[in-house]
């Protein structure tokens, strides 16, 4: 009874709601609410605030849906071994991923070998990866950076070198080339902190003594590319991440080594996950003259 319970709770504070979670397991609105009511009865505690038609998890809500993600992700890991003992590899493997390019080959490779496993990725920089990762929101995580962490294994997979775009009216676009010196107090289109290309960016700029100004800070690539185009600042990307456009000019950088290091990663305890491990084996078997740009 109490894994029921606790699998109600965990539906409505991962759903954000009842109705959400109801579809989410496929379990009557009206059961979750009571199996969840009994949990508050019989312990003597809230799990959930509810100001009106919305619902707000409680402290203890919480604490309890660290412990629940654990004892979900001990089920799967437990069906992993059943399936791989019994030569079976289903389930659902959820990645997580800076972008499309650094998982797209790894996540075609792994279909075409095992079709039978449902893949859903989950796209942001490598500090919301982290988060998901710590939170068993994802099985796996291509990150474009990691801090030392005992709690996550993480292998190197590929490096990109760092460039500067402008659109084609701006006085670099014909250029080819150039120093960061000649960055000093130009206009910038930044990422949100948290983004690995923005911060090796800023760390050779404050290496070399060069100071720019950065005029706007958005969420994603994109845009930053739509910025750009319009002639607000210049934009810093991994080269595997540039799209081409007829607007657009990628310009690289003379005088530093400027990288994005991609890694593989998941929880320590979770590396000899079925799942995770052959997600692993299969990044590894694409060739390295597939990973890395030149």
């Amino acid at each position: 009874m109490l894994y029921s319970q606790l699998r109600s709770f965990h539906a409505v504070a991962k759903e954000g709601g009842f109705t959400a979670a109801s579809r989410a397991i496929h379990i009557g609105q009206s059961t979750i609410s009571t199996q969840i009511k009994a949990l508050e009865n019989n312990y003597g505690v809230t799990l959930f605030h509810r100001p009106g038609r919305k619902i707000q998890i409680s402290d203890c809500g919480e604490a309890l849906f660290k412990i629940s993600q654990r004892i979900l992700q001990l089920e799967e890991e437990a069906r992993d071994l059943l399936n791989n003992y019994g030569g079976i590899l289903t389930g659902d493997l959820r990645v997580g991923a800076v972008g499309p390019y650094h998982a797209t080959d790894m996540l075609a490779k792994f279909n075409q070998k095992h079709p039978g496993i449902n893949l859903t990725v989950k796209l942001g920089n490598s500090m919301e990866m982290v988060d998901l990762l710590m939170n068993y929101s994802v099985d796996v995580a291509v990150l474009a950076h990691t801090e030392d962490n005992p709690a996550i294994y993480a292998r190197p997979f590929s490096r990109h070198p760092v460039i500067v775009f402008v659109n084609t009216s701006h006085p670099f676009a014909k250029r080819r080339h150039i120093r960061l010196e000649e960055l000093q107090g130009q206009r910038f289109v930044y990422r949100e902190v948290g983004s690995t290309t923005r911060k090796a960016f800023e760390k050779a700029l404050k290496s070399a003594g060069v100071t720019v100004d950065p005029v706007m800070e958005v969420g994603s690539r994109e845009s930053v590319w739509l910025a750009v185009e319009r002639g607000i600042g210049i934009g810093v990307v991994s080269d595997v991440e540039f799209n081409p456009h007829p607007n657009l000019r990628t310009i690289k950088i003379s005088d530093a080594e400027i990288f994005t290091t991609a890694h593989i990663t998941c929880l320590s305890d979770r590396v000899e996950s079925k799942l995770v491990k052959t997600f692993f084996e299969i990044a590894e078997s694409i060739p390295q003259s597939q990973r890395v740009s030149s």
